[in-house]
């Protein structure tokens, strides 16, 4: 009779290492240092960033993760992105900073002295073997780690090993609802470095929706045509920034009645509208959002154009009331007026009043944007969704009607129609700047740009 095992000895696909070759692996490599002069990009802001945070909490310890990876299949982790408070207050925005920690310590009655606990580039000649065995972490495996000395002239930060940091106690962002909030918070005004680099990620977006109106005569005749726009677009996004800020939705017909439709599997119609909403990130993880609903014929139908009109007159409506003081849902009540007077006009509603053109629009009409798609969203509602609008917040405005295929309460012509227009806009001393411009909005601009890039695509 054979023995069975208590458990199952799955194994390794790791090949023993020899005593010859770790001797062999730990010798003759050449010097590489960093670059000299080498600097995070958000450098010369994050100083002013961390004292902001540190006035919030005097004499309290203060933990930012920067976020453990999270497996996608058996040994295969997702793509690790550091947690947007981590790389606002570090400008640390690389694959590199997994488990990575910022601490800052209480230093006298009122400032805290930042350290950042990292883990630093393992050194080849003192006999450790995670530069090339360590499949999560080595060099070999995932790329180059800065070593201590590196971190702190890149970061202007002090430095210390993770090891050293064991388990400290104090408000933790990952934990604690008010650090959280007070992250959140004060993200929720731009400074003029952050701004322009969403502006580069709205330009990268916007070549983006170039690129995906050049592809549409292969994407109509594919099978998955949606894919086919959502590749294209990924491309220009990860070719030029970080990759997406959020998964691209490519809904064509029906399916831009779903809001966050990212299956993308459909086919496209010549006859029908594609709602594409996406946006890059940047490589310091600032992130555009912009939405266009495009004739796949290059041409609005007359029932197209009804509905298309009526979304962009909503969403001039709500880029009107856009400016410091104003409260933060101002314009997307002026937006929905906009809406419900003209579903009362179709006849669609009986009249204007009440909240029913809600069973159309489903979702508010806008958010902040920056680090996150939905930035700021830990912030209390005071300071954000009941607060007032402040000179330097970047936010989108993006109305739409979601005319649901089986809705009976709709003419046979209006089903099935998805409609929406979203922009990015930054508020100015007196009023807001429409960031997204160079992406056309009206019927006969949508038409006209449409034409253009068709024709240099044949």
């Amino acid at each position: 009779m054979t023995d069975t095992p208590s458990r199952l000895n799955t194994g390794s696909h790791d090949l023993p290492v020899s005593a010859e070759l770790s001797r062999f692996m730990a010798g003759g490599w050449a010097p590489s240092p960093l670059p000299a002069g080498s600097r995070v990009t958000a450098y010369e802001v994050t100083p002013a960033r961390r004292a902001q945070l540190s006035a919030r909490f005097p004499g309290e310890r203060l933990i930012v993760p920067a976020g453990e990876l999270r497996v996608r299949s058996n040994d295969c982790d997702f793509r690790f992105r550091p947690h947007s408070a981590y790389a606002w207050l570090t400008g640390l925005t690389g694959e590199d900073q997994v488990g990575h920690v910022l601490v800052l310590e209480p230093a006298g009655p009122h400032g805290h002295e930042p350290v950042l606990y990292l883990r630093p580039r393992s050194d080849r000649a003192d006999g450790t073997e995670e530069f090339y065995r360590d499949r999560r972490y080595g060099e070999f495996w995932v790329g180059r780690r800065p070593d201590l000395t590196e971190a702190e002239r890149l970061t202007g930060l002090r430095c210390a090993h993770l090891d050293t940091l064991g388990s400290p106690t104090g408000r933790n962002a990952a934990t604690d609802p008010e650090l959280a909030a007070a992250l959140s918070e004060l993200r929720l005004v731009k400074d003029a470095w952050e701004v322009d680099q969403l502006q580069l990620a709205v330009d990268h977006t916007t070549a983006g929706f170039e690129d995906a109106v050049r592809a549409l005569p292969r994407a109509l005749a594919h099978p998955r045509g949606e894919r086919w726009i959502e590749g294209v677009f990924n491309l220009r996004a990860r070719a030029e920034g970080n990759g997406l800020g959020y998964e691209t939705i490519a809904a064509s017909g029906a399916h831009a009645c779903v809001l966050h439709w990212i299956r993308n599997d459909g086919r496209l119609n010549r006859d029908e509208l594609l709602l594409l909403d996406a946006g890059v990130e940047t490589d310091s993880l600032y992130t555009a959002d912009i939405t266009r609903t495009l004739p796949l014929s290059g041409r609005f139908s007359p029932v197209q154009k009804q509905v298309y009109e009526l979304v962009l007159a909503a969403q001039e409506a709500g880029i009107a009331a856009l400016r410091p003081g104003a409260r933060f849902r101002d314009f997307h009540r002026a937006g929905m007026r906009v809406i419900s007077e003209g579903l009362a006009e179709w006849g669609v509603l009986k009249d204007a009043e009440g909240d029913l053109h809600r069973r159309y629009t489903l979702c508010s009409s806008g958010h902040m944007l920056g680090l996150d798609v939905h930035d700021c969203a830990r912030a209390r509602a005071d300071a954000y969704l009941d607060g007032v609008l402040e000179e330097g917040q970047v936010l989108t405005v993006e109305p739409g009607l979601y005319l649901q295929p089986d809705d009976e309460t709709l003419p046979a012509e209006l089903r099935g129609m998805g409609v929406r227009i979203e922009d990015d806009l930054v508020i100015t001393a007196d009023g807001a700047r429409l960031m997204s411009g160079a992406l056309p909005r009206t019927v006969a601009g949508i038409e006209e740009w449409m034409g253009t890039l068709l024709d240099s695509a044949s």
